[in-house]
């Protein structure tokens, strides 16, 4: 049985999550992808790693996701990096921090740099997907889609079994997030581990990652036949080996 803790940072919003308390230790702090929540197996996998190696751990769900309150249309990447933030400076404090981002994830770790870049000691990207709604979204959008979003502010889009409320106020969020033409100079360890068959993001988003980093010990690992999430066991295990080495 997980134990989730719920913390509230408005009069009207709670935010789920998990965490680990280790005492003057280095924290894991896990941020999940666009639409998912603490309810699948990486997580879990990263909490268990971090009560194992003595580590504390931090992952939480945003506004709008999971067990979080809010509507997910009413949520962004700001209002998720800002909830990310808090949720670090309460939790964490000032210890040091190894980020692991999943898809958009990723992108919410990256933002994190701004405001605790002398604690960032390491940071292992799943599936990185930074900018992915002006690059994957809106860029692919066919006029009669732009049209909708537009006229409507909302558009529905269907990938695999999902069905994601795409807003226009998410979209022009999103612009006001740019990540990729950053660079960051500090001393750390950067993994991005990508999936040679993932169908929502292409590597080469890894690939501008780790360019932004121009001091890191940097590295790419991609995954013969690996999907998206990269949540099987078989797949949780390599994670947990790449994180090991991020953090020794």
């Amino acid at each position: 049985m997980t134990n989730f803790n719920y913390i509230k940072i408005t009069n009207s919003k709670k935010i789920r999550y998990l965490k680990h308390n280790q005492k003057n230790s280095n924290h894991i702090v896990f941020l999940h992808g666009f639409m998912s929540d603490l309810e699948g197996k990486k997580p879990k996998a990263f909490l268990n790693f971090a009560k194992k190696n003595r580590l504390g751990f931090l992952a939480l769900e945003y506004s709008g996701h999971g067990k979080s309150s809010g509507n997910f249309t009413s949520g962004n990447i700001s209002k998720w990096t800002r909830e990310t933030k808090l949720l670090i400076k309460k939790i964490v404090k000032k210890n040091r921090i190894i980020l692991i981002g999943s898809s958009m994830g990723a992108w919410i770790a990256l933002n994190q740099f701004r405001y605790f870049k002398k604690q960032i000691i390491g940071f292992l990207g799943v599936g990185s997907a930074p900018e992915f709604l002006e690059n994957l979204m809106w860029k692919k959008f066919s006029k009669k889609m732009k049209n909708e979003i537009k006229k409507n502010g909302i558009i529905y889009l269907k990938h695999g079994d999902y069905e994601y409320p795409i807003t226009l106020q998410l979209i022009k969020d999103g612009r006001t997030n740019k990540v990729l033409n950053k660079k960051i100079y500090q001393n750390l360890n950067v993994t991005m581990i990508h999936g040679s068959k993932d169908k929502s993001v292409p590597v080469k988003y890894s690939r501008k990652v780790l360019k932004m980093f121009i001091n890191a010990k940097k590295k790419l690992l991609i995954v013969k036949n690996g999907d998206h999430s990269l949540s099987s066991s078989k797949w949780l295990k390599l994670l947990k080996k790449e994180l090991r080495l991020i953090i020794s």
